[in-house]
């Protein structure tokens, strides 16, 4: 039971801290609610960073989760600027870098993650960059308007997501962006070659240049600067910045050094939670970036048969975020949650929009059936396995995100022409 008299601690300022600490008040928790971020900006929320912001499409003030003003109003305490940098189970406390100490009666950890470094020499010259906050946004974004107006080059390592989407931003100030990828085309462990190769086009055809099969071995500098980037197979690309854009890891230190059970960090890290986002101490929660789940919407797919016993899921994208948040606030609650939500994610790239549905890592698809035109990039891709629907990306095609969720999740295995035939409705699809 909870009561008015109980304080309820949030660790981590992002879009699911901010969305639970909203949703324990709105279902109408009236005890102490406390917040705690690392950062000094209040909570805002991360794909803008890589989008709409860092192309000067949004405003800075865009990004933010709610108004300055709504904590207060909300009689939500917020410790800006403020890490946890110690828990206390036993004691049921959490201590703060300016050695604050809080009590709590339940806690959530949304710690998120943090961008993986490169580990080679060269790192700590001044155009190295990563991009996780709002502060690396706000510096990025500086760096690729100098580098548009003196026609300058960055060289970006890896070619997933947030790769992709600065080279897109970057191309669009007039930088040269060349990006060096150890696997043979974009986002190769996400979509496979068969939709990996469609973004090696796009970006080609908009100036980028690709260096597949290679990373990076050094930087090199002169008096703090960036000259030039050199790989594995002897290539030098000269260059006067480099974004490091190879991954995040989730940030589980706190857990870690308080005893609750972590996925071990080559099955994909992350705080072990069951499907109520409850870690192994039954007062603390865990969500977002940061949380390991079951994979129950899963089970009985080919999917979950190609991952080893008992792995779980950590999926580090906004939807996430967003759905989790509040499902570990009412969790926290008492309510009866059991989180299983198929993954989502977005991403905009020049002219190209997309949505992707579902989960089909390498090995567990063995067809990709294509509804619509590729060549004008107008279609929706879909992963099966022995006819059962996977995973589902809709690239400039809109308002099908619904149907092809519950498609994944009734474990359909629709007729393959109907699949593929754009005159069909999807939802008539459905078993």
């Amino acid at each position: 039971m909870v009561d008015a008299h109980q304080t309820f601690v949030i660790v981590g300022g992002g879009l699911a801290g901010a969305k639970a600490a909203e949703t324990l008040r709105s279902e109408g928790f009236t005890g102490r609610v406390i917040l705690i971020c690392d950062e000094r900006d209040h909570p805002y929320e991360r794909p803008p960073l890589s989008k709409g912001f860092l192309t000067g499409s949004q405003e800075r003030d865009s990004v933010f989760v709610h108004e300055p003003g709504w904590y207060a109003q909300a009689d939500i305490e917020l410790h800006l600027g403020q890490p946890a940098t110690h828990l206390d189970r036993a004691a049921k406390a959490v201590t703060l870098g300016d050695g604050t100490r809080i009590h709590y009666d339940r806690l959530l950890l949304a710690t998120g993650a943090e961008p993986r470094r490169l580990d080679i020499p060269g790192t700590g010259l001044a155009g190295v960059h990563h991009l996780r906050r709002l502060a690396h946004a706000e510096r990025l974004k500086g760096v690729l308007t100098t580098l548009g107006r003196d026609n300058g080059q960055l060289v970006i390592a890896g070619a997933g997501w947030i790769g992709l989407e600065v080279a897109a931003a970057a191309r669009g100030y007039g930088a040269e962006v060349t990006i060096v990828e150890p696997e043979p085309t974009p986002l190769h462990s996400v979509l496979g070659p068969e939709l990996g190769a469609l973004f090696a086009d796009l970006h080609s055809e908009h100036g980028v240049r690709f260096h597949f099969g290679a990373t990076l071995t050094e930087i090199t500098g002169q008096d703090g600067m960036v000259l030039a980037a050199l790989t594995d197979d002897g290539e030098e690309h000269p260059c006067h910045s480099v974004l490091a854009a190879i991954g995040a890891a989730p940030r589980t230190a706190l857990a870690e050094a308080a005893g609750l059970d972590v996925v071990d960090r080559a099955a994909g890290g992350g705080i072990a939670v069951d499907a109520a986002l409850r870690t192994s101490d039954p007062d603390i929660f865990a969500t977002g970036d940061a949380a390991s789940a079951p994979l129950a919407f899963l089970e009985g797919t080919p999917a979950r048969t190609a991952l080893p016993p008992g792995a779980r899921l950590r999926v580090e994208h906004w939807a996430n975020a967003l759905n989790g948040g509040p499902a570990a606030a009412r969790a926290m609650l008492g309510q009866d949650v059991s989180y299983d939500r198929v993954p989502y994610f977005f991403s905009d790239q020049y002219d190209v929009g997309l949505e992707y549905s579902g989960y089909a890592p390498p090995g567990s698809y063995d067809q990709v059936l294509i509804r619509g035109d590729v060549g004008k990039r107008q279609f929706v891709a879909f992963w099966l396995s022995d006819g059962r629907l996977l995973a589902g990306m809709n690239v400039n095609v809109w308002d099908v995100t619904e149907p092809i969720q519950r498609l994944i999740r009734t474990g359909a295995r629709p007729d393959p022409g109907a699949l593929a035939d754009p005159s069909v409705p999807l939802g008539s699809l459905l078993p």
